[in-house]
């Protein structure tokens, strides 16, 4: 499995990449291969304030739904408009054309808080 160094990880299989006081988030690689062929991401809270944890949306798979969490505080100022028609590009590129969103973080250096890479190998390992 995939886990680049350029990322931060959460326990719950999310990835974020800080761009300053945006960032640019979506799920691992051990999510996307625990999850099985993705057939649909739903995200609504486009332009709301939220806080870490929060659920901001859900993924479909063939076999269930998962919420998805936020790993830092912020507003979403994006959703990535091509997995409405091409959800597969989560399993096929999670780190790359398989983001989900991007927000602007309410404080970037909360990310220190959560796992580097190597914490978060050894969590999936």
């Amino acid at each position: 499995m995939n886990y680049p160094d350029n990322l931060r990880y959460t326990k719950d299989h999310e990835w974020i990449r800080i761009e300053g006081d945006e960032a640019v988030i979506g799920i691992t690689d051990f999510a996307q291969h625990e999850l099985g062929d993705i057939v649909y991401v739903e995200i609504e809270t486009v332009g709301q304030e939220m806080n870490a944890g929060d659920v901001f949306g859900t993924v479909e798979a063939v076999k269930t739904v998962s919420d998805l969490y936020l790993p830092l505080a912020g507003t979403i100022t994006e959703v990535n408009p091509t997995l409405n028609n091409n959800p597969e590009l989560v399993n096929n590129d999670p780190y790359g054309e398989g983001w989900m969103i991007r927000m602007r973080l309410a404080n970037p250096s909360d990310a220190d808080s959560l796992m580097d890479t190597t914490a978060y190998q050894n969590l999936v390992a």
